[in-house]
Order: structure tokens, then C-alpha cells, then sequence
């Protein structure tokens, strides 16, 4: 008898703490992340520019596009996604929900991309900071999250304090292109010598890469050697 409610008591267990799917809800397996069915409807970023990750046309004749020819922002860029759904729920739920298993599953998807590209192993990762008092009103920063589990998985060197953002802005999202460029000019600076080291970032999404790119102005400005720039979607 007591064997017969322990057997039933782990079933219960199993079927109330298995790990779901953070999109449809079904059960999975501890490492999957995701189910395959919802995998399979994500909206994977194909073709795109090499130095700043725009969606191109599959056909087009260039992986590099029009801006980046004339001047590129960053020496490498990745981006997994299109900024649709569901990606663009996971992001919503992990920023504004503290739904923070969503770090771990878009920390995974994008570092599979990233491995499938097998981009040279940077010196330092490190993400987009946020102005302390925007922590104390998040709670975290879901950049930073994104970037410890990618550091796991790629095995790369996390620096979580490599940069300070210096002024409380508001939110890209709010702004024109314009106003974006301006809200973070001189937002950030480096809190080590950079000389010679190859740096990444690492950023949710990436919209004009405004924010990155003032980021990457500032790490060439404490000497790094190349910036790459990886984001979970490019919108």
C-alpha cells in the first residue's frame, strides 16, 4: 500500500513540476527550453547584413547592406529572430513580467544561432547596462540574463560591469529615430582599459542599434580592438 501512493504521489509530482513549454504550456524535458512544435513556428532570421544583422532579402546579392557599406557600426552582428511573436512575448514577459525562465530559454535559442555561425571567441561579453535607478525599478537587467546563459552555453568570458550607463534615459521604444540617436549619445562609459580586446554585446533587440552602437563607440573609445553585437531579435 505504501508503495502503491508513493508510485502514485511521483506521478502527481511529475505531472504538476515537469518543466513546460514557456509558450504553449506542454510538458518537455528539462533541457529542451521549448517544445518542438513551438520551436518550429519561431521567426528565425535568415538572411541578414553581417555588421549589423537588418533583415535582407534572401536573394540579395550582398550580406552586407547599404549603410554598413558606406560605414558599418560593429565588426560582426547576430541577430536570431524577427522581433515577432512569440519571441516578442518572451522578451515583453522577461522585461516587464519578471517571467526571468525566459532569459534562460532566449539565452539558448540565440546562442544555438550564434554557434551555427561559429564566430571567433571574444575577449570579453558583456551586456547592455542599464542606469541604476532603472535596476532598482526592474529589478534586473534582462540583458545581463540573457548574456550569463550565453556565456554558459559558448563558453565565452561574462563581464557584467564592463560598462556603466551614466544617464537614466527613457525608453528607445518611445522615440523617434532622431530623439533615439540623441537620448544615448554619451549614455555609456567603460569602466576598464579595453586596449586591444575584442568585446561583444549582447541586447534583447536591436530596433536602428542606436543604443549598441553608442555602446560600441564607447568600447573603441577605451581601445577595444573589434565589437561584435548579438541580440535575441532584430525588429
Amino acid at each position: 500500500m505504501h508503495s502503491f501512493l508513493y508510485d502514485w504521489s511521483k506521478i502527481i509530482q511529475n505531472a504538476c513540476l515537469a518543466p513546460r513549454c514557456p509558450i504553449c504550456a506542454t510538458a518537455i524535458g528539462a533541457e529542451a527550453g521549448i517544445c518542438a512544435g513551438c520551436r518550429g513556428e519561431l521567426p528565425f532570421l535568415g538572411a541578414q547584413c553581417a555588421y549589423c544583422a537588418v533583415p535582407l532579402a534572401a536573394a540579395a546579392a550582398s550580406r552586407i547592406c547599404a549603410d554598413c557599406t558606406r560605414r558599418p557600426r560593429f565588426d560582426r552582428a547576430r541577430a536570431a529572430f524577427y522581433y515577432r511573436q512569440p519571441i516578442a512575448w518572451m522578451i515583453g514577459g522577461l522585461k516587464y513580467h519578471r517571467h526571468l525562465p525566459h532569459a534562460r530559454v532566449l539565452g539558448d535559442l540565440l546562442a544555438d544561432q550564434i554557434a551555427d555561425s561559429a564566430p571567433p571567441t571574444p575577449d570579453l561579453l558583456a551586456p547592455v547596462p542599464l542606469h541604476p535607478a532603472a535596476f532598482r525599478r526592474r529589478g534586473f537587467n534582462q540583458a545581463e540574463r540573457i548574456a550569463a546563459r550565453l556565456a554558459h552555453r559558448l563558453g565565452w568570458p561574462l563581464e557584467r560591469s564592463a560598462f556603466v550607463r551614466l544617464r537614466d534615459t527613457p525608453r528607445q521604444s518611445t522615440l523617434d529615430a532622431a530623439g533615439r540617436a540623441a537620448n544615448v549619445r554619451d549614455a555609456f562609459a567603460a569602466r576598464r582599459d579595453l586596449t586591444g580586446r575584442h568585446v561583444a554585446l549582447v541586447d534583447d533587440v536591436m530596433t536602428t542599434g542606436r543604443t549598441a552602437g553608442a555602446l560600441a563607440r564607447c568600447a573603441r573609445a577605451a581601445g577595444a580592438a573589434s565589437v561584435a553585437v548579438y541580440c535575441v531579435a532584430r525588429a
